[in-house]
């Protein structure tokens, strides 16, 4: 810990590791959630993604721990994927969604989509 009125720098070894390497890329989303009064749907727009989630530009702040139906299609195809995420982290109106369904098959086309893209981290 730094001295008062110092400020602490951060080493590599210190940051904190993701366990799955985030990459950029820029798509189209939209969420459904439940609201006392039926359905809510937000569009969006995905700024990275990663094998477990997802991070999302989307219109309002959501709380973290909302379980929400994430509805999009990866550029290079045009079938539409419908998963359950849950709010992981959220600062403003970028969220972090993490998937809670993603079948095996779709794993794996998402990885494939990944390995030809650039890392944001």
């Amino acid at each position: 810990m730094a001295a008062p009125g110092r400020k602490h720098i951060t080493t590599e070894p210190e940051r904190r590791h993701r366990r799955f390497p985030r990459y950029r890329t820029n798509f189209p989303v939209s969420v459904e959630l439940l609201l006392e009064k039926g359905y809510q749907r937000l569009d969006g727009q995905c700024k990275d993604l990663s094998i477990a989630g997802i991070g999302a530009l989307l219109a309002e702040e959501l709380a973290t721990g909302e379980v929400l139906a994430l509805t999009f299609s990866l550029p290079v195809s045009a079938v539409v994927w419908h998963v359950r995420t849950v709010v992981r982290h959220r600062r403003r109106y970028h969220h972090g969604l993490e998937f809670l369904s993603l079948s095996q098959e779709q794993s794996t086309l998402l990885a494939a989509y990944l390995a030809g893209l650039e890392r944001a981290d």
